[in-house]
């Protein structure tokens, strides 16, 4: 299984709910694999695995063809990360846009998984649509894309849901896809809000479960732990417990 957390707008808790959503998973028995394909690498830096040398990066990915196997790191209390580099930013300058680029993630896993079929992948994308999203995207049998609740958000959702639209004559497919409300604030009627119209808008594939506004969800990441790690009886403990649950529950996980 293949997860991309994509959206187009930063700062929406793209990072945080694919480190959370890992943690979750190893909690439950799992061994999932981060993938972090952002050149800005805050994943990988949250983890403590930023690598030197690019080539020991996600990027010898795209500049050797270099195995997932010979990059990924095991990571405590999150499985495993295929770890990012700065040079990832060249990716779109360097190799263009061939389909050969464009399936190069989706080609490794391939291989990665045909010793591992149970592999649970997930993958961290930057927030803009470039190669390195389109590979996430084509690689991906689903996408969750976080939205906080703000009204800039819901229209990058909405962006969002164009773009996968726009997508599905090349990929030949719809990617299932959930929608996740993050720093929900339930003290503030504009959070009620935009969850209604999330509501209106995708149906059955907005999320049930909320990401609230939690100060143990911005703290985690500066200590380098996931939620369960630095505070296991937070509020947003429970929230990526129940959003583990919820995706389980319904086959998306």
């Amino acid at each position: 299984m293949r997860i991309a957390v994509f959206n187009q707008k930063g700062g929406v808790g793209k990072t945080t709910t694919a480190l959370n959503l890992a943690a979750a998973l190893v909690r439950d028995g799992k061994a999932p694999l981060l993938i972090d394909l952002d050149p800005q690498a805050h994943l990988t830096a949250i983890m403590g695995k930023p690598p030197t040398d690019a080539a020991n990066s996600l990027f010898a990915l795209y500049q050797d063809n270099r195995p997932l196997a010979e990059i990924i790191i095991p990571c405590e209390n999150v499985g495993h990360i295929a770890p990012a580099h700065a040079e990832l930013i060249k990716v779109d300058s360097i190799f263009g846009k061939g389909p050969a680029i464009l399936n190069r993630l989706n080609i490794a896993l391939q291989t990665l998984e045909a010793t591992n079929s149970n592999l649970i992948s997930i993958i961290d994308c930057c927030p803009f649509l470039g190669v390195l999203s389109l590979n996430a995207i084509f690689a991906s049998q689903r996408i969750l894309v976080p939205i906080s609740s703000d009204y800039l958000s819901l229209r990058g959702a909405l962006q969002i849901e164009h773009t996968m639209k726009a997508l599905e004559p090349v990929l030949k497919r719809r990617i299932e896809r959930r929608y996740l409300l993050t720093r929900f604030d339930r003290r503030r009627k504009m959070g009620f809000e935009i969850q209604n119209r999330l509501r209106e808008q995708f149906g059955g594939e907005l999320c049930e479960t909320v990401i609230s506004e939690n100060v143990a969800v911005a703290e985690a990441p500066a200590m380098s732990r996931d939620i369960f790690s630095h505070d296991p009886t937070s509020r947003g403990a429970a929230d990526y417990q129940a959003l583990m649950n919820e995706l389980r529950g319904i086959g998306f996980l």
